[in-house]
Parts: structure tokens; sequence; C-alpha cells
């Protein structure tokens, strides 16, 4: 069965650039992003692993870990990095996994095959502290990925695992946020104290708690 929200992510054994490993003693009790890429050595790849590499201080300060996988070698993955490095200023500063036999591929529904039986798609999966999958991202080979919107998200998962609040569109780490309608009016002056907006019955706005 397909992977859905709230599930657990599958452990695996695999050879990364950093060593072999076993996934759930990698993830530890820290969040992470496992993302994959089609193929090494192509241009929007390029960009994208590039770009991870320079905002990997944003995703540590958010606890969080990243970590890559395509189909391709770990020779592959070594020499790509430097190519990498010279078009977008930053190599990979996290591991990748060289998943060759594709069985992580298949494990995670990596592999969609209307769209290609030996590559994966640009998959992104957020996973949290007890190793449960809190955001899936889908995009095809040809659209490269805002990982920016990536941080924004998890800004907004570990905010609301930490209070009753939901966030709306667009919002940013620091913006109003929702109480969730489940919260009545009681629980909600324990836990916001200094007040908020009501602009429905269900709508009710509030300072960002953090």
């Amino acid at each position: 069965m397909a992977l859905q929200l709230g599930d657990i992510a599958p452990d695996f054994d695999a050879e990364t650039t950093e060593g072999k490993i076993n996934f759930h003693d990698w993830l530890g009790g820290t969040w992470a992003v496992f993302f994959s890429h089609p193929k090494d050595f192509t241009p929007v790849c390029t960009t994208e692993l590039g770009e991870m590499a320079r905002l990997a201080p944003k995703f540590k300060q958010r606890g969080v870990k990243v970590i890559a996988l395509s189909v391709d070698s770990l020779e592959d993955h070594h020499a790509w990095a430097e190519d990498i490095r010279e078009i977008q200023g930053y190599a990979p500063n996290y591991p990748m996994i060289a998943d060759e036999d594709r069985k992580v591929s298949n494990l995670y529904g990596m592999l969609h095959h209307k769209a290609s039986d030996t590559l994966t798609v640009r998959s992104v999966f957020v996973i949290d502290s007890e190793k449960v999958i809190r955001l899936m991202l889908t995009y095809p080979a040809s659209t490269g990925r805002d990982f920016d919107e990536l941080l924004r998200a998890i800004d907004s998962l570990q905010l609301t695992s930490s209070h009753k609040v939901a966030t709306p569109v667009n919002w940013c780490r620091g913006d109003d946020v929702i109480i969730l309608p489940s919260l009545s009016d009681e629980e909600a002056e324990k836990r916001f104290p200094d007040g908020w907006r009501t602009l429905k019955s269900y709508f009710r706005v509030v300072r960002d708690p953090e």
C-alpha cells in the first residue's frame, strides 16, 4: 500500500556518501527531510542539491536532518558533487543514498511508472522526531522544487505540533495563527491568556505563540 501521512517512515539499510546507515538509527530523535532526485549529472537536480546545501544551516536551526537519494552509484554521487560545487557554489553537505537496486525507491513509492520505470520522481518526505511522516510532496522530473516553501511548511508543522493552532494561507513564522475550532473558549483562555480576535464562531485569530 502507498505511504500516507501519519505512517511510520519505513526503515532500511543503505550505502550513502557518508557511509552505510540504518535509516531509523540515522534519524535518531530528530526531524528529517528525505528527498529523491531523478538522476545524477542532470541540470535541474544540480540546482536542487546545491540549493539544499546552501540552506542546510536553516534546516539545522530547526533540528532537521537532510538526506537525498537517487538510483545512481556512490561513485557518481561523489564525482557529481564537484560539478554541483562549481555550478551552484555549494556541494552536498548531507548524505546521498546510492539506491542502485531501487529497493528504497520502491519502499517509498518514488518510482512512478507512468513517468519512468527506472528513475525516481522528485519526492519529498518530512519525518518528525517520532519517525512519523508529516508531509509528502511529489514533483515531476521537469520541475524543480521550492526549498524555501519546504522550510515554511516545516515551521508550520513544528509549531502546530506544539500548540493547538493551525496556520492560514501563505503563513510565515511570526504571522498570526488560527486557534483550532476543536478547542473551547475556556481551554483557549488557558493557552492564550493574552486573548484573540474572533472573526466567526469557528475562526479565532491569535498571535504566533512562539
